[in-house]
Order: structure tokens, then sequence, then C-alpha cells
């Protein structure tokens, strides 16, 4: 029993790894633009065929749900039209193979996707915290004015920030790709999981959606192995609404 819950607990940090890097680029654009991107999952659908394309290869103003939601609908249907319904993998000699310490088993699918995305989240909270542009992204939604007497334009650092989320979101993709095969719509499942990962770990903290996203890999691969798989997708709500009650800013607050 102890082996499997350390198993389960271990699972659970490398999901919530990868679940961090699906969240990062929502953290910026959600958590500092407050704009509602529906379509942040399927910008990570569209990395995960960008990586599938190269695997292929080398082997051989925004606003509006309405309009994330459009955008999200046009590249489901886009990739459906060009790629079919059927699901999509990459190959890669370390896929399908475990590195064994004792008793514990670290699956290589999940092993690389875990530290990259905390290699991604590294990278992306020093160049917000270092960089002028970057605290000029961390101060958009705090003080437009004070930015514009600092030399910056709010409208061009918001396009940016943009981009970095966008860019993030693709590289989740490549992640997801080697974790498992994929297809058109899978992004669907990630919608709700990454906002609550976003509100529990403080609105724009980076270092608040990295431990989020751990804590609710870990809480999802416990419940999925002593209760069972179909539970787990209800973990991201139910602590979600948990945090709302007890800790309405989540756990980093919003300038984490």
């Amino acid at each position: 029993m102890f082996e499997l819950f350390v198993n389960a607990v271990v699972a659970g940090v490398l999901l919530g790894g990868f679940y961090a890097a699906v969240a990062l680029g929502l953290s910026i654009v959600f958590g500092r633009l407050d704009i509602v991107n529906i379509a942040h999952p399927a910008f990570v659908i569209i990395g995960s065929y960008v990586a599938f394309i190269m695997n292929e290869r080398y082997m051989l103003s925004l606003s509006g749900l309405a309009y994330f939601f459009g955008i999200m609908f046009i590249i489901e249907v886009l990739l459906i039209l060009y790629y079919g319904v059927d699901y999509r993998n990459v190959q890669a000699p370390y896929i399908g193979e475990t590195l064994f310490l004792g008793f514990l088993g670290l699956p290589y699918r999940m092993l690389v996707p875990f530290i990259a995305a905390a290699i991604l989240t590294g990278v992306v909270y020093l160049y917000l915290s270092k960089t002028f542009l970057g605290r000029a992204i961390l101060a958009v939604s705090q003080d437009r004015l004070a930015l514009q007497l600092m030399g910056a334009d709010p409208v061009k650092v918001k396009q940016w920030a943009f981009g970095i989320g966008i860019a993030t979101a693709a590289v989740a993709g490549a992640l997801l790709i080697i974790i498992q095969p994929i297809e058109p719509s899978v992004g669907r499942l990630y919608i709700g999981r990454v906002f609550a990962i976003v509100i529990l770990g403080g609105m724009g903290s980076i270092s608040g959606t990295f431990f989020a996203a751990l804590i609710i890999g870990i809480a999802e691969s416990l419940v999925a192995t002593f209760v069972g798989p179909s539970w787990a997708p209800a973990v991201a709500f139910g602590l979600l609404l948990v945090t709302l009650a007890v800790r309405p800013q989540g756990l980093f607050g919003r300038a984490g």
C-alpha cells in the first residue's frame, strides 16, 4: 500500500508539471490581461500537431467569450478537415520506457514533459521578473498610466504578453503529444482544469500556477488510484470551490 501511495504521488507530481505548462500561458493572459481566453487549449492542440508534423518530417484588441469560442471551433474544424478525427502520436526512443528507482517507477513519457515544463516555468518567471518588458507585463493590468510614463506602450505590452501565452501553449501541446495520442477536440478536456489551476494558484502568479498544478496533479492521481479514474476530473473543481470559499485570492494572490 505504501509503495502504491508513493508511486501515485510521484505520478501526480509529473502530471502536475505538465498541467503547469498548459496553464502557464493562461496565467499570463487571464491573470494579467483579464482576457478570458477560452481558446487557450486549442492553441495547445496546435502545438501538438506542429510536434506531430515535425516528428513525421524527421522520421521520414482581444476580448469576448464568443470570439475565443469561435477561434477554438475554427481551429478544431480546420484540424479535423485536414487530419480527420484519428488519434496521432509521435515516436521517440524514450517513449514507452520507464526509469526505476527501487520500487519507484518514473515513465519517461511523463518525466521528460515534467522537466521541460519546470524549465519553461522557470524561464517565464525569470523573464517576467527580471526584464523591463516582463515587469511591464506584470504591471499592465495594475497601472496603465504609470506604465505609459515609463515609456512603454500598454497595447504593445498586451500584444507581447498574449504572444507569450500562445507560445507557451504551443510548447505545452508538444509535451501533450508525448504523453498521449491526440485528436483535434482533446483540448476541451483541459478548459475547466486550466482555469481552475490559474484561479487556485492566484490570478497571474507564475509560481502559484506551478504549485497549484502540482497540487491538482497529485490529488487527481491519488483519487484515480484509490477511488477510480472516473472521479479524477472532478478534483480540480472540488479544490477550486474549497479555495474560493476559504481563500478567494488563491494560494499565492495575484502578484506572486
